[in-house]
């Protein structure tokens, strides 16, 4: 596996542009850069400038990745860029999309997502598989029967649709998508933090998605006790909950050569957990004892820690100075360290 960062979320990526970003991943000694969309390199599809972007990232020995948009027609309106892009279609301006990554770029692995994050409402509403006026299963629906229009664009083009393990999406939904879908035309970005605030365990959820897994957003996270219940916040990778060996052996299992990409993010915000809310558990059928059971233990297991003084207090961390790439360096030191017991293991196992 090679190590890369989002390069939507390295630090000043909206001051530099997407050489400038390929050329500060390198100083960092990262091995790719993933785009979270293509809009962020050029929003007018200059294939021009994507072919720069590929030149660049082929001479600095870097991958390249890079996404479309937002893949639930009840989100449609929230990027209304796309469908300028389609000249008043939706479903044109992906397409269009799909076809300058792949003819500007070559790149042919696209991160989609089937939700929004709103910070700005309270609570669980911030999400979007808490609307009100669409039924998170109406979404699903409506989401499927999008990917199924884009289906024959994607396999004449030869690219993957990577749904992303978003804050909204469960990873058996996600897999059901693929399977309903199809894997010629879907994967699954796995992004390790995601399935936190979906009540899911790390470990298990790589487990179930790492046969189509195609890309990732790698970050950790602390898990508290608050007055509602569980917290999600985000950390470097190594500083968190997350059992790094378990999580990429799932994943190198299935994909050795997988691109793996950091995300760094700030631990400001958190993010309710509500396993102990009847009305969050309602929404999410697939819910299971057992991995509920381990978010538990590994939040106990931080707090010990931190009594310890192995690891910052929940109030200590939080109130740490955020440093991007501090989070990175620090992420990729532990990851490669995981992967290489993980391959040791491995070598060891065949004999």
């Amino acid at each position: 596996m090679k190590i890369g960062v989002d390069g939507r979320k390295i630090p000043r990526a909206a001051d530099h542009s997407p050489v400038e970003i390929l050329e500060h991943a390198a100083s960092l000694g990262m091995e790719g850069v993933y785009f979270r969309t293509v809009l962020d390199i050029t929003p007018i599809l200059d294939l021009g400038v994507l072919r720069e972007v590929r030149e660049r990232a082929d001479a600095l020995g870097l991958y390249l990745q890079m996404g479309l948009a937002k893949v639930n027609p009840y989100a449609a309106a929230e990027a209304p860029e796309v469908r300028v892009l389609g000249d008043g279609d939706y479903t044109r301006g992906i397409v269009r999309m799909m076809e300058a990554c792949r003819e500007g770029a070559d790149c042919g692995e696209l991160w989609v997502a089937c939700g929004n994050y709103k910070a700005n409402l309270p609570g669980y509403y911030a999400n979007d598989r808490f609307r009100t006026d669409a039924p998170w299963p109406d979404q699903l629906v409506a989401i499927e029967k999008f990917l199924h229009q884009l289906a024959p664009a994607a396999l004449d083009l030869g690219v993957h649709l990577n749904i992303e393990t978003h804050e909204e999406i469960t990873t058996n939904e996600v897999v059901r998508l693929v399977e309903a879908v199809g894997p010629d035309v879907l994967g699954i970005t796995f992004d390790s933090a995601n399935v936190l605030a979906r009540g899911e365990d790390p470990v298990a959820a790589a487990r179930r998605v790492a046969p189509y897994v195609r890309a990732t957003h790698l970050r950790d996270s602390v898990l508290a006790f608050t007055d509602f219940g569980l917290a999600r916040s985000f950390s470097p990778c190594g500083l968190g909950v997350i059992d790094w060996d378990g999580v990429l052996g799932a994943l190198w299992e299935h994909s050795p050569d997988l691109w793996a990409s950091i995300e760094p993010a700030a631990p400001t915000m958190q993010m309710p957990i509500g396993l102990s809310d009847d009305a969050w558990r309602a929404l999410h059928p697939d819910l299971d004892d057992d991995e509920v059971g381990e978010l538990f233990r590994l939040a106990r297991d931080y707090d010990e820690r931190a009594q310890r003084g192995e690891v910052p207090t929940i109030a200590e961390f939080r109130a740490q100075p955020y440093d991007g790439e501090a989070f990175i360096l620090r992420s990729a030191e532990h990851l490669r360290a995981a992967l290489d017991r993980v391959e040791r293991r491995a070598v060891a196992a065949r004999g």
